[in-house]
Protein backbone atom coordinates (compact mmCIF):
# COMPACT_ATOMS: atom_id res chain seq x y z
CA UNK A 1 0.00 0.00 0.00
CA UNK A 2 2.35 2.37 1.39
CA UNK A 3 5.40 1.36 -0.36
CA UNK A 4 7.51 4.13 -0.14
CA UNK A 5 11.37 5.13 -1.14
CA UNK A 6 13.27 8.13 0.08
CA UNK A 7 15.28 10.79 -1.83
CA UNK A 8 18.04 11.44 1.07
CA UNK A 9 18.22 15.15 1.69
CA UNK A 10 21.78 14.52 3.22
CA UNK A 11 22.67 12.93 -0.21
CA UNK A 12 21.39 16.10 -2.31
CA UNK A 13 22.91 18.42 -0.01
CA UNK A 14 26.41 15.90 0.07
CA UNK A 15 26.25 16.43 -3.89
CA UNK A 16 25.97 20.04 -3.71
CA UNK A 17 29.04 20.74 -1.23
CA UNK A 18 30.83 17.99 -3.56
CA UNK A 19 30.59 20.72 -6.52
CA UNK A 20 32.82 23.34 -4.71
CA UNK A 21 35.09 21.69 -3.03
CA UNK A 22 38.02 19.86 -4.20
CA UNK A 23 37.23 16.17 -5.60
CA UNK A 24 40.25 14.50 -3.87
CA UNK A 25 42.93 15.45 -0.63
CA UNK A 26 46.39 15.18 -1.91
CA UNK A 27 49.04 13.72 0.16
CA UNK A 28 52.80 14.21 -0.58
CA UNK A 29 55.12 11.80 0.96
CA UNK A 30 58.39 13.36 0.54
CA UNK A 31 60.55 10.77 2.79
CA UNK A 32 62.45 9.04 -0.33
CA UNK A 33 64.53 10.63 -3.39
CA UNK A 34 61.32 9.92 -5.11
CA UNK A 35 57.77 11.50 -4.69
CA UNK A 36 54.43 9.73 -3.90
CA UNK A 37 51.59 11.42 -4.12
CA UNK A 38 48.60 9.52 -2.92
CA UNK A 39 45.03 10.62 -3.65
CA UNK A 40 42.48 10.17 -1.07
CA UNK A 41 38.77 10.28 -1.64
CA UNK A 42 36.83 12.15 1.43
CA UNK A 43 33.72 10.83 2.43
CA UNK A 44 31.52 13.12 0.15
CA UNK A 45 33.02 12.15 -2.80
CA UNK A 46 33.00 8.66 -1.78
CA UNK A 47 29.01 8.79 -1.43
CA UNK A 48 28.51 11.01 -4.53
CA UNK A 49 30.19 8.33 -6.39
CA UNK A 50 27.94 5.36 -5.18
CA UNK A 51 24.94 7.19 -6.73
CA UNK A 52 26.99 8.36 -9.67
CA UNK A 53 27.72 4.59 -10.51
CA UNK A 54 24.11 3.20 -8.74
CA UNK A 55 22.35 3.00 -12.60
CA UNK A 56 24.95 1.45 -14.36
CA UNK A 57 24.08 -1.78 -16.07
CA UNK A 58 26.54 -4.22 -14.18
CA UNK A 59 25.72 -7.10 -16.73
CA UNK A 60 28.93 -9.50 -15.38
CA UNK A 61 27.69 -9.14 -11.86
CA UNK A 62 25.77 -11.14 -10.02
CA UNK A 63 23.32 -9.06 -8.46
CA UNK A 64 23.51 -5.02 -8.17
CA UNK A 65 22.04 -3.67 -5.06
CA UNK A 66 21.99 -0.21 -3.96
CA UNK A 67 20.80 1.38 -1.22
CA UNK A 68 19.55 4.88 -0.75
CA UNK A 69 17.27 6.20 2.70
CA UNK A 70 17.02 9.66 4.45
CA UNK A 71 14.23 11.75 5.34
CA UNK A 72 10.98 12.40 2.95
CA UNK A 73 7.02 13.67 3.79
CA UNK A 74 4.06 12.18 2.25
CA UNK A 75 0.36 13.80 2.53
CA UNK A 76 -0.53 10.40 4.20
CA UNK A 77 2.50 9.37 6.66
CA UNK A 78 3.98 13.22 7.02
CA UNK A 79 7.57 13.30 7.52
CA UNK A 80 9.26 10.20 7.90
CA UNK A 81 12.54 8.05 7.82
CA UNK A 82 13.24 5.29 5.12
CA UNK A 83 15.57 3.04 3.72
CA UNK A 84 15.73 0.97 0.76
CA UNK A 85 17.92 -1.44 -0.68
CA UNK A 86 17.38 -2.10 -4.36
CA UNK A 87 19.12 -5.05 -6.29
CA UNK A 88 18.84 -5.99 -10.02
CA UNK A 89 20.34 -9.49 -11.22
CA UNK A 90 19.81 -12.08 -14.04
CA UNK A 91 19.54 -15.83 -13.34
CA UNK A 92 21.87 -16.70 -16.69
CA UNK A 93 24.88 -13.89 -16.90
CA UNK A 94 25.62 -15.56 -20.65
CA UNK A 95 21.59 -13.85 -21.79
CA UNK A 96 22.22 -9.99 -21.51
CA UNK A 97 19.16 -9.20 -23.26
CA UNK A 98 16.79 -10.75 -20.81
CA UNK A 99 14.69 -8.16 -18.65
CA UNK A 100 16.95 -8.69 -14.81
CA UNK A 101 15.05 -9.39 -11.94
CA UNK A 102 14.04 -6.99 -9.47
CA UNK A 103 14.49 -6.85 -5.33
CA UNK A 104 13.68 -4.07 -2.97
CA UNK A 105 13.65 -4.47 0.69
CA UNK A 106 12.59 -1.13 2.35
CA UNK A 107 11.97 0.18 5.92
CA UNK A 108 10.05 3.39 7.12
CA UNK A 109 8.47 5.20 10.21
CA UNK A 110 7.23 8.86 10.56
CA UNK A 111 6.65 11.20 13.13
CA UNK A 112 2.84 10.09 13.27
CA UNK A 113 3.79 6.65 14.36
CA UNK A 114 3.68 4.90 11.01
CA UNK A 115 5.90 1.72 10.54
CA UNK A 116 6.65 -0.44 7.81
CA UNK A 117 9.04 -3.14 7.12
CA UNK A 118 8.12 -5.06 3.63
CA UNK A 119 10.07 -6.86 0.62
CA UNK A 120 8.62 -7.01 -3.00
CA UNK A 121 10.14 -8.24 -6.34
CA UNK A 122 10.31 -10.52 -9.33
CA UNK A 123 12.27 -13.10 -10.51
CA UNK A 124 12.29 -14.33 -14.23
CA UNK A 125 14.69 -17.38 -14.51
CA UNK A 126 16.56 -18.71 -17.25
CA UNK A 127 15.22 -17.88 -20.82
CA UNK A 128 12.03 -16.05 -19.52
CA UNK A 129 10.40 -19.53 -18.70
CA UNK A 130 9.03 -19.42 -15.45
CA UNK A 131 8.18 -15.81 -13.44
CA UNK A 132 7.64 -15.44 -9.77
CA UNK A 133 6.17 -11.83 -8.54
CA UNK A 134 6.25 -11.49 -4.73
CA UNK A 135 5.28 -9.17 -2.30
CA UNK A 136 5.36 -9.19 1.67
CA UNK A 137 5.21 -6.64 4.28
CA UNK A 138 3.78 -5.63 7.38
CA UNK A 139 2.61 -1.76 8.61
CA UNK A 140 1.07 0.10 11.59
CA UNK A 141 -1.18 3.19 10.24
CA UNK A 142 -2.89 6.04 11.77
CA UNK A 143 -5.33 6.15 9.45
CA UNK A 144 -9.03 7.28 8.47
CA UNK A 145 -12.09 5.41 7.43
CA UNK A 146 -15.31 7.09 5.79
CA UNK A 147 -17.06 3.91 5.18
CA UNK A 148 -18.39 1.71 2.66
CA UNK A 149 -19.72 3.24 -0.92
CA UNK A 150 -18.90 6.42 -2.84
CA UNK A 151 -21.53 8.64 -0.59
CA UNK A 152 -19.54 8.14 2.78
CA UNK A 153 -16.67 8.90 1.05
CA UNK A 154 -17.56 11.61 -0.02
CA UNK A 155 -19.04 13.51 2.52
CA UNK A 156 -16.15 15.03 4.92
CA UNK A 157 -18.37 14.71 8.27
CA UNK A 158 -17.61 10.58 7.92
CA UNK A 159 -13.49 10.98 8.42
CA UNK A 160 -13.08 8.79 10.94
CA UNK A 161 -9.54 8.17 13.01
CA UNK A 162 -8.60 4.63 13.99
CA UNK A 163 -5.27 2.42 14.26
CA UNK A 164 -4.60 -0.37 11.27
CA UNK A 165 -2.54 -2.92 12.06
CA UNK A 166 -1.71 -4.99 8.90
CA UNK A 167 -0.09 -7.71 7.52
CA UNK A 168 -0.08 -8.92 3.66
CA UNK A 169 1.64 -11.97 1.43
CA UNK A 170 1.01 -11.99 -2.77
CA UNK A 171 2.53 -14.19 -4.45
CA UNK A 172 2.07 -15.94 -7.98
CA UNK A 173 4.48 -18.58 -10.15
CA UNK A 174 4.17 -17.75 -13.66
CA UNK A 175 4.54 -20.29 -16.34
CA UNK A 176 5.53 -19.18 -19.98
CA UNK A 177 2.90 -20.46 -22.50
CA UNK A 178 3.95 -18.90 -25.84
CA UNK A 179 6.31 -15.96 -26.45
CA UNK A 180 4.78 -13.31 -24.23
CA UNK A 181 2.47 -15.25 -22.92
CA UNK A 182 2.03 -16.50 -19.20
CA UNK A 183 -0.44 -18.45 -16.52
CA UNK A 184 -0.08 -19.75 -13.18
CA UNK A 185 -1.22 -20.00 -9.93
CA UNK A 186 -1.46 -17.46 -7.05
CA UNK A 187 -1.62 -17.44 -3.62
CA UNK A 188 -2.77 -14.34 -0.77
CA UNK A 189 -2.92 -13.30 3.07
CA UNK A 190 -4.00 -10.59 4.17
CA UNK A 191 -4.28 -9.98 8.19
CA UNK A 192 -6.13 -6.91 9.18
CA UNK A 193 -6.49 -5.59 12.46
CA UNK A 194 -8.79 -1.93 13.09
CA UNK A 195 -8.39 -0.39 16.73
CA UNK A 196 -8.42 2.70 18.53
CA UNK A 197 -11.99 3.82 16.91
CA UNK A 198 -12.33 7.26 17.77
CA UNK A 199 -16.08 8.03 16.55
CA UNK A 200 -18.71 6.40 13.64
CA UNK A 201 -18.17 2.77 14.81
CA UNK A 202 -21.81 2.59 12.70
CA UNK A 203 -19.20 2.77 9.25
CA UNK A 204 -18.52 -0.51 10.01
CA UNK A 205 -21.39 -1.45 9.20
CA UNK A 206 -21.37 -4.59 12.57
CA UNK A 207 -18.54 -6.00 10.17
CA UNK A 208 -15.37 -7.65 12.57
CA UNK A 209 -12.68 -5.42 12.82
CA UNK A 210 -10.24 -8.32 12.45
CA UNK A 211 -10.62 -10.43 9.42
CA UNK A 212 -8.09 -13.11 7.83
CA UNK A 213 -8.54 -13.40 4.26
CA UNK A 214 -6.36 -16.79 2.47
CA UNK A 215 -6.96 -16.85 -1.26
CA UNK A 216 -5.99 -19.12 -3.98
CA UNK A 217 -6.63 -18.66 -7.69
CA UNK A 218 -4.24 -18.10 -10.43
CA UNK A 219 -3.18 -15.20 -12.73
CA UNK A 220 -3.04 -15.06 -16.67
CA UNK A 221 -0.83 -12.44 -18.55
CA UNK A 222 0.46 -11.27 -21.97
CA UNK A 223 3.43 -9.29 -21.66
CA UNK A 224 5.63 -7.37 -24.48
CA UNK A 225 6.77 -4.83 -22.47
CA UNK A 226 10.86 -4.06 -22.69
CA UNK A 227 11.26 -3.98 -19.38
CA UNK A 228 8.90 -4.18 -16.40
CA UNK A 229 10.09 -1.74 -13.83
CA UNK A 230 9.89 1.34 -16.67
CA UNK A 231 8.68 0.44 -19.95
CA UNK A 232 9.24 2.41 -23.08
CA UNK A 233 7.52 0.33 -25.60
CA UNK A 234 4.94 -3.28 -25.24
CA UNK A 235 1.58 -4.11 -23.94
CA UNK A 236 1.12 -5.79 -20.52
CA UNK A 237 -2.70 -7.50 -20.00
CA UNK A 238 -3.53 -9.33 -16.55
CA UNK A 239 -6.03 -11.20 -15.80
CA UNK A 240 -5.81 -12.36 -11.55
CA UNK A 241 -8.88 -14.33 -10.06
CA UNK A 242 -8.43 -15.09 -6.50
CA UNK A 243 -10.79 -17.43 -4.56
CA UNK A 244 -11.66 -16.74 -0.97
CA UNK A 245 -13.82 -19.85 -0.07
CA UNK A 246 -15.05 -20.62 4.12
CA UNK A 247 -12.64 -23.84 3.67
CA UNK A 248 -9.75 -21.75 3.73
CA UNK A 249 -10.96 -20.68 7.35
CA UNK A 250 -12.52 -17.70 5.75
CA UNK A 251 -15.06 -15.89 8.18
CA UNK A 252 -15.91 -13.60 5.31
CA UNK A 253 -16.20 -15.98 1.90
CA UNK A 254 -16.06 -14.14 -1.31
CA UNK A 255 -13.81 -13.79 -4.34
CA UNK A 256 -12.21 -10.82 -7.00
CA UNK A 257 -11.46 -10.53 -10.34
CA UNK A 258 -8.57 -7.67 -10.98
CA UNK A 259 -8.18 -6.72 -14.60
CA UNK A 260 -5.27 -4.61 -16.00
CA UNK A 261 -4.62 -3.45 -19.33
CA UNK A 262 -1.13 -0.89 -20.03
CA UNK A 263 0.24 0.09 -23.19
CA UNK A 264 3.60 2.18 -24.04
CA UNK A 265 4.54 3.96 -27.23
CA UNK A 266 7.77 6.29 -28.00
CA UNK A 267 6.44 9.22 -29.25
CA UNK A 268 9.51 11.55 -29.28
CA UNK A 269 13.14 11.63 -28.56
CA UNK A 270 12.98 11.00 -24.51
CA UNK A 271 8.93 10.92 -24.29
CA UNK A 272 7.05 8.07 -23.55
CA UNK A 273 2.75 7.94 -23.86
CA UNK A 274 1.66 5.40 -20.88
CA UNK A 275 -1.73 4.43 -20.48
CA UNK A 276 -3.09 1.97 -18.03
CA UNK A 277 -7.16 0.77 -17.78
CA UNK A 278 -7.52 -1.09 -14.35
CA UNK A 279 -10.48 -2.94 -12.82
CA UNK A 280 -10.96 -4.78 -9.58
CA UNK A 281 -14.37 -6.48 -9.26
CA UNK A 282 -15.64 -8.82 -6.10
CA UNK A 283 -18.54 -10.26 -5.11
CA UNK A 284 -20.07 -12.24 -2.17
CA UNK A 285 -19.50 -11.46 1.74
CA UNK A 286 -16.50 -8.94 1.16
CA UNK A 287 -15.23 -7.91 4.26
CA UNK A 288 -14.44 -3.99 4.49
CA UNK A 289 -10.73 -4.65 4.92
CA UNK A 290 -10.57 -6.27 1.16
CA UNK A 291 -12.96 -4.26 -0.69
CA UNK A 292 -12.02 -2.49 -3.75
CA UNK A 293 -10.56 0.78 -3.09
CA UNK A 294 -9.29 4.46 -5.25
CA UNK A 295 -5.92 5.91 -4.52
CA UNK A 296 -2.86 5.55 -3.05
CA UNK A 297 0.35 5.31 -4.57
CA UNK A 298 -0.15 3.39 -7.95
CA UNK A 299 -3.51 4.56 -9.41
CA UNK A 300 -5.72 7.36 -8.79
CA UNK A 301 -2.58 9.18 -6.70
CA UNK A 302 -3.43 11.96 -4.41
CA UNK A 303 -6.71 10.98 -2.96
CA UNK A 304 -6.32 9.23 0.37
CA UNK A 305 -6.24 5.12 -0.48
CA UNK A 306 -9.23 3.98 0.81
CA UNK A 307 -11.22 6.75 1.25
CA UNK A 308 -13.78 5.79 -1.65
CA UNK A 309 -13.84 1.54 -1.37
CA UNK A 310 -16.58 -0.37 -2.66
CA UNK A 311 -17.47 -4.03 -4.28
CA UNK A 312 -16.28 -2.72 -7.06
CA UNK A 313 -13.87 0.01 -8.59
CA UNK A 314 -12.41 0.99 -11.78
CA UNK A 315 -9.80 3.42 -13.08
CA UNK A 316 -8.13 4.77 -16.13
CA UNK A 317 -4.81 6.91 -16.44
CA UNK A 318 -3.01 8.46 -19.14
CA UNK A 319 0.63 9.63 -18.28
CA UNK A 320 3.19 11.38 -20.45
CA UNK A 321 6.87 10.63 -19.37
CA UNK A 322 9.62 12.71 -20.43
CA UNK A 323 13.20 12.59 -20.17
CA UNK A 324 15.07 15.71 -19.68
CA UNK A 325 18.79 15.73 -18.48
CA UNK A 326 21.00 12.73 -17.54
CA UNK A 327 19.33 10.91 -14.90
CA UNK A 328 16.22 13.36 -14.30
CA UNK A 329 12.72 12.90 -15.73
CA UNK A 330 9.15 14.57 -15.39
CA UNK A 331 5.87 13.34 -15.79
CA UNK A 332 2.27 14.34 -16.37
CA UNK A 333 -0.73 12.31 -16.09
CA UNK A 334 -4.76 12.37 -16.24
CA UNK A 335 -7.63 10.11 -15.28
CA UNK A 336 -10.91 9.33 -13.56
CA UNK A 337 -12.03 6.26 -11.16
CA UNK A 338 -15.08 5.32 -8.99
CA UNK A 339 -16.20 2.70 -6.64
CA UNK A 340 -19.63 1.17 -6.86
CA UNK A 341 -21.71 -2.35 -5.71
CA UNK A 342 -21.79 -3.35 -9.46
CA UNK A 343 -21.45 -2.08 -12.96
CA UNK A 344 -26.11 -0.74 -13.10
CA UNK A 345 -25.22 1.96 -9.89
CA UNK A 346 -22.38 3.53 -11.93
CA UNK A 347 -23.13 7.13 -12.12
CA UNK A 348 -21.38 9.60 -14.25
CA UNK A 349 -21.20 12.01 -11.47
CA UNK A 350 -19.83 10.04 -9.03
CA UNK A 351 -16.09 9.53 -11.70
CA UNK A 352 -13.57 11.24 -9.87
CA UNK A 353 -10.80 13.21 -11.62
CA UNK A 354 -7.13 12.57 -11.06
CA UNK A 355 -4.56 14.27 -12.53
CA UNK A 356 -0.62 15.68 -11.32
CA UNK A 357 2.98 15.99 -12.12
CA UNK A 358 5.76 14.09 -11.22
CA UNK A 359 9.88 14.17 -10.86
CA UNK A 360 11.88 11.14 -12.01
CA UNK A 361 15.83 10.50 -11.12
CA UNK A 362 17.08 6.83 -12.34
CA UNK A 363 18.43 5.52 -9.23
CA UNK A 364 19.49 2.34 -11.05
CA UNK A 365 19.16 1.04 -14.75
CA UNK A 366 16.09 1.21 -15.91
CA UNK A 367 14.47 1.96 -12.14
CA UNK A 368 13.18 5.47 -10.93
CA UNK A 369 12.75 7.05 -7.71
CA UNK A 370 9.54 9.18 -8.33
CA UNK A 371 7.99 11.91 -6.62
CA UNK A 372 4.83 12.67 -7.41
CA UNK A 373 1.84 15.56 -6.68
CA UNK A 374 -1.91 14.39 -7.56
CA UNK A 375 -5.12 16.52 -7.59
CA UNK A 376 -8.43 14.88 -7.25
CA UNK A 377 -11.84 15.94 -6.13
CA UNK A 378 -11.19 17.69 -2.43
CA UNK A 379 -7.84 16.20 -2.60
CA UNK A 380 -4.48 16.31 -3.09
CA UNK A 381 -1.47 14.85 -1.71
CA UNK A 382 2.68 13.78 -1.81
CA UNK A 383 3.62 10.76 -3.08
CA UNK A 384 7.40 8.92 -2.63
CA UNK A 385 7.98 5.49 -4.32
CA UNK A 386 10.47 3.64 -6.83
CA UNK A 387 9.42 2.47 -9.97
CA UNK A 388 6.91 3.67 -11.95
CA UNK A 389 3.18 3.76 -10.99
CA UNK A 390 2.40 1.36 -13.72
Amino acid sequence: MYFKVFVSTVLLLSTAMVKAMPVDSVDVNLSSDTATVVHKNNIITKVVNYFKESNEDKIGKKINFSIIGGPHYSSDTKFALGLVAAGLYRTSLADSLITPSNLSIYADVSTIGFVMVGIKGYHIFPADKYRINYKVYFYSFPSKFWGIGYENGYNNLNETKYNRLQAKFEADFMFKLAPALYLGPAAEFAFVDGKKIKDHLELWQNEALVTRSYGVGFKASYDTRDNISNAYRGQFVSIEQRFFPRFLFNKYAFSRTELTANTYHRIWKGGVLAAQIHGEITYGNTPWSMLAELGGSESMRGYFEGRYRDKSEIDVTLELRQHIYHRNGAVVWAGAGSVFPKFSSIKFKQILPNYGIGYRWEFKNRVNVRLDYGFGRGQSGFVFQINEAF
